[in-house]
């Protein structure tokens, strides 16, 4: 007779065998998975170590400290010999003021720090639920506090375009109860009254009694990673939320409605942002009623708005058809109304969904604000380069300022990219 045998006791752990664990087993499974693959990697390695060592007598032979290009030269030559040649860095820390306020008044540098820490404060809440949702009011003031930090002026022209808002905002939540329809409507008459007849002179009393001003920097004195910065966020900023309309108006039962969406799309994709660009600087004058100034700035953000929230509606409908139909019936079977259904369960998984290429679009649209050297704006790539190099003293550098601007880019758009990650593991529901 046979007896089955069941083990009582557990054997104990061992270490895993040395091909299994550590390095070995990673650079087995990432780098040598295959003969191909390891072919790959080595020709990979082999083209970096070339690209190492021809690169780093020209970064090792470095100079931080000379007055100008030839100082540089003349420096290189004596320290390593007539035929060394190396990084003139110099240029960067002669010049780090222009590439990042452009030409902004030095005396006036606090204002623009100012208004960036604050503007890491304003983005907190945003990117961060952990936080107190009641910071969130001071994310919806920070525009007004930060275009009267880089521009100036007077405060109180800020606060009057806030009040026109929280006019609408309380004239909605007193006719909100009658019909959402007719609410809305009476919201934007209140803020437009308020800024067309209580506005200026609510101001102009305001400033009366106390002045509250900043010397006026026009937009043609920015420049450099402040105006990236600026145009960028913005765009992000005010992207997202018109993306989130233009997907829902494509995917709306109302013609009308999912008509002009469409059409508003389609056109906006197929013109190169160049071609945007132009129509915000030259040909809006021409619609424009004589002797009304509309700041540069200001135009370029809207059309950048525009753009990269054509290329985001697009991104967000891919989403909002991967979510199952039986999403939408359940909405429908508790009762909610679409913009509940909507806020509650529609598009929370929607955003979750496209979050690769929301981040894709916005690290485009950073990147994209290099375009603004076409309509006479200096960026830090090309406008500041430009504007450095037409000086006697840096004519000829030519490397060193597309390193560190690209340098600079990078940190950004790869701070960017890593937040995605860690949205998409803090929203990850299944555990597979």
């Amino acid at each position: 007779m046979t007896q089955a045998y069941f083990r009582t006791d557990m054997l104990p752990p061992r270490v895993p065998p040395r091909g299994q664990r550590g390095a070995l087993k990673w650079l087995r499974e990432n780098l040598f998975a295959s003969v191909s693959s390891g072919v790959i990697t080595l020709i990979g390695l082999g083209i970096v170590a070339w690209l190492v060592i021809q690169a780093f007598p020209w970064f090792a032979h470095s100079v931080w400290n000379a007055k100008s290009l030839s100082d540089c030269r003349d420096i290189i030559h004596q320290t390593w010999g007539p035929d060394a040649s190396g990084a003139c860095w110099a240029v960067i820390h002669e010049r780090w003021n222009q590439y990042l306020y452009g030409f902004y008044p030095m005396e006036a540098y606090w204002r623009p720090n100012l208004a960036f820490v604050l503007m890491l404060a304003a983005l907190a809440p945003l990117l961060f639920n952990q936080l107190p949702r009641q910071l969130l009011w001071y994310s919806a003031v920070y525009p007004a506090l930060g275009y009267w930090l880089v521009w100036g002026g007077t405060a109180w022209a800020m606060a009057a375009i806030l009040g026109g808002f929280v006019a609408g905002w309380l004239a909605f939540t007193l006719v909100k109860r009658i019909s959402a329809g007719l609410a809305v409507a009476v919201a934007v008459l209140a803020a437009a009254g308020w800024w067309l007849f209580l506005a200026a002179p609510v101001t102009g009393a305001l400033a009366a009694v106390a002045p509250l001003k900043l010397d006026f920097v026009p937009s043609d004195r920015l420049g450099g990673f402040l105006l990236s910065i600026i145009v960028g966020i913005c765009g992000i900023v005010f992207s997202l939320p018109l993306g989130i309309l233009l997907s829902l108006g494509r995917r709306s039962d109302m013609p009308l409605i999912r008509t002009f969406s469409v059409f508003f799309i389609e056109i906006i994709r197929g013109v190169p942002l160049i071609t945007l660009l132009f129509t915000a600087s030259f040909l809006l004058s021409y619609f424009l009623p004589p002797g009304t100034t509309f700041d540069l700035v200001l135009r370029v953000i809207i059309m950048v708005t525009i753009f990269s929230g054509a290329y985001m509606a697009e991104t967000i409908r891919g989403g909002l058809a991967a979510i199952p139909r039986g999403q939408y019936e359940a909405a429908d079977a508790l009762g909610l109304t679409y913009w509940q259904a909507q806020r509650l369960i529609i598009m929370p998984q929607a955003l979750k969904i496209s979050i690769p290429g929301i981040v894709s679009s916005f690290i485009a649209l950073f990147k994209d604000t290099t375009l603004v050297i076409f309509v006479a704006l200096l960026d830090p790539l090309k406008g500041i380069t430009d504007a450095v190099r037409g000086s006697a003293d840096w004519n000829g550098v030519y490397w060193e300022p597309y390193i560190f601007s690209g340098a600079i880019f990078f940190i950004f758009c790869f701070g960017m990219s890593r937040y995605s990650m860690y949205l998409e593991r803090k929203l990850k529901t299944d555990h597979r």
